[in-house]
């Protein structure tokens, strides 16, 4: 990785580092996400409480105003989500605070109109912020799910190469041929690279996701903006007074840039957030424990043709040898770790093999 930290600051949120198992939680990033995601449908959760408020209120007298301001004046759930300054959401309802309570006195007929006009554009909005949470909350279980079973399998294979390892340093005893750890050590490997394709998925997964929320947030300002424009022309026959206090709203909300509070959030949470600029996982860049110990360190490796042992068939076979530490003479298919798991297939334990006649062979480097 390269490049200067100061300019890189979401670079905390999906860097894993060198090792083998990280200690990150893949669903940071989906967290954060998804919880804001509950930070938008309760802001509009909100809206649409004030307006049914408002609609039950301009069918009663002043007094009932105070039922309206009510609605907003608790704190925003995940209200931290939001910029505190002016110019965003959180001043948005303070202002919402400020003009409604002007409004105490005011009385006016317009029921029916908020019900039938403003209501249907929030909760179609509310509906919309929904499914993105079911959306993005789903996917982030399922990515995190398999990187958990890619993980425990990593797991399993480096304790068992170091219980082996252990063992064969301390007793130099015979192994089965399943327990030599430098079959261990390419079964880890084969582990480690599934592992990492899972974690690359998820990290690209969560940037897509991620790279679709200044859209996604744009278009729901979009539309309070528009619910408070249709809430305005319905409050509009009110007096002067009234009129000018609902079009302030109306202006709070039109100021929000579409892209305001989402550079505030990238500003402050941005070392949680995934960093686009970081490089997919390596396995070549990978370290684990004994990955070079002696014993997983072939004496002699190479392919080794040699005539078919059927009558039936002419010709030669070709195949991969390795000599071990553990006295084993492996035979595998190739000496490919990553396609399928190089499980051998044959071992021969050299100490106890009786050479009977001599076949033609050759070595191949």
């Amino acid at each position: 990785m390269s490049g200067d930290s100061k300019t890189m600051p979401l670079r905390q949120g999906t860097t894993f580092g060198d090792e083998a198992i990280p200690e990150i939680d893949p669903t940071t990033t989906a967290g954060l996400l998804t919880e804001r995601l509950q930070a938008w449908k309760h802001a509009v959760g909100y809206l649409e409480e004030y307006v049914s408020a408002v609609e039950k209120v301009h069918k009663a007298h002043s007094k009932e105003y105070e039922k309206v301001l009510k609605t907003i004046t608790p704190a925003l759930k995940e209200g931290h989500h939001f910029d505190q300054q002016v110019g965003g959401v959180a001043s948005f309802f303070e202002n919402m605070r400020v003009n409604t309570q002007a409004m105490v006195n005011s009385n006016t007929e317009t029921e029916k109109t908020l019900k039938g006009t403003v209501l249907p554009i929030l909760e179609r909005l509310h509906k919309e912020i929904k499914a993105k949470h079911k959306e993005v909350s789903h996917g982030a279980e399922k990515g995190a799910k398999e990187i958990e079973k890619a993980r425990n399998a990593t797991q399993k294979h480096i304790e068992l190469l170091g219980q082996h390892s252990a063992s064969f340093e301390s007793t130099g005893g015979k192994l089965n041929p399943l327990d030599d750890p430098y079959v261990i050590k390419r079964g880890t490997l084969h582990r480690l690279n599934k592992q990492i394709i899972a974690e690359n998925n998820h990290t690209n997964d969560l940037l897509h996701v991620q790279d679709g929320f200044q859209g996604f947030e744009a278009h729901v300002i979009q539309v309070i903006q528009e619910a408070m424009e249709a809430f305005n022309q319905v409050a509009g026959g009110q007096a002067e007074k009234t009129r000018a206090l609902y079009a302030d709203m109306l202006g709070a909300a039109q100021r929000i840039p579409g892209d305001f509070e989402w550079n505030g959030f990238r500003a402050r949470e941005g070392h949680r957030l995934a960093n686009p600029s970081d490089p997919p996982r390596s396995l070549d860049a990978v370290t684990f424990p004994n990955q070079n110990h002696s014993s997983t360190k072939p004496l002699i490796e190479g392919s080794l043709e040699r005539k078919s042992r059927n009558k039936l068939s002419w010709g030669t076979q070709t195949a991969y040898y390795v000599v071990t530490p553990a006295k084993y003479l492996h035979e595998f298919k190739d000496d490919d770790n990553l396609q399928h798991d190089p499980k051998p297939e044959l071992s021969i334990y050299l100490p106890d093999a009786v050479i009977e006649h001599q076949q033609q062979a050759r070595w191949i480097f």
